[in-house]
């Protein structure tokens, strides 16, 4: 028997039993080393199409593939034990129909080792996740603001204000209707987000979206200040790797242009 297969890790149905309890730590991952960090704390690990931007250097999430997401997914299934693994589903690999998602899910789940998938939208969405759901695929939806959309979205904006407030409160609604064992709520107003948090039974995961949410997800790199492009308003950094990253790559640099090598002197003995 493995070491992982040892050690149960969280289910979708873990993760819905959460619901009013003990808030769900949720951050994402995409290579194994950080996956094993994250594990530890995580009920939820979550291999995000944010991939593309924080690791590949795209302007959005919709150049991500599935090969990509393959083979992110398969890194971090490397790295985690005990959290609940989902997976995006990337942009175009379920819009098409519920038939089209149903295969793309299923490849996704078979060649990553992810328990669930996650995907953006809420109305327009429902019949595809009642459709993944009766065939013993759990997803994880993704309401307000959702980054696949932003060309129609007209940026990434907060969403559900004004008359924007009954459109995202429905699409959450729908969302769980349908089936999904929990769905994030992106730049929501907390007020909304309060509120479909109180009468939804699954849980809310909030980003950018108030303190009244069930739990909360955070893209791993914005957490840790690897990723220093830019800063969402509602990222607080934990800790600043960049910087001491920079400052590390330097001394080294610094060190071999004197060559001082960073190795014991009798490594290069003839002796």
């Amino acid at each position: 028997m493995s070491v992982n297969a040892a050690i149960k890790a969280k289910t979708p149905g873990d993760i819905g039993a959460m619901k009013g309890a003990a808030p769900i730590v949720c951050l994402t991952a995409y290579t194994t080393p950080v996956a094993r960090l994250v594990d530890v704390e995580a009920d939820l690990v979550l291999v995000g199409d944010s991939v593309g931007m924080v690791l590949h250097g795209m302007d959005s999430t919709l150049g991500v593939t599935m090969e990509m997401m393959i083979l992110h997914g398969q890194a971090v299934a490397r790295g985690t034990t005990r959290a609940c693994l989902v997976i995006d589903m990337p942009f175009g690999s379920y819009e098409e129909s519920p038939e089209q998602a149903f295969r793309n899910a299923a490849r996704l789940m078979r060649e990553t080792g992810a328990v669930a998938v996650k995907l953006e939208g809420g109305v327009t969405m429902a019949e595809t996740i009642r459709f993944l759901t009766a065939r013993s695929i759990p997803v994880m939806a993704h309401v307000g603001l959702t980054p696949q959309a932003i060309n129609t979205l007209g940026g990434y904006k907060v969403q559900g204000r004004g008359a924007d407030r009954a459109r995202v409160l429905a699409d959450a609604r729908a969302v769980a209707e349908a089936g999904a064992f929990s769905v994030v709520l992106e730049k929501v107003p907390a007020g909304l987000a309060a509120e479909i948090t109180a009468s939804l039974a699954i849980p809310t995961v909030g980003i950018g979206a108030g303190v009244e949410c069930d739990g909360q997800v955070l893209v791993v790199d914005d957490m840790l200040g690897l990723f220093d492009a830019f800063k969402p308003k509602f990222v607080k950094r934990y800790a600043s790797l960049a910087t001491d990253a920079r400052a590390a790559i330097a001394a080294y640099a610094a060190e071999v242009r004197e060559r001082r090598f960073p190795a014991p002197e009798h490594i290069f003995s003839d002796e």
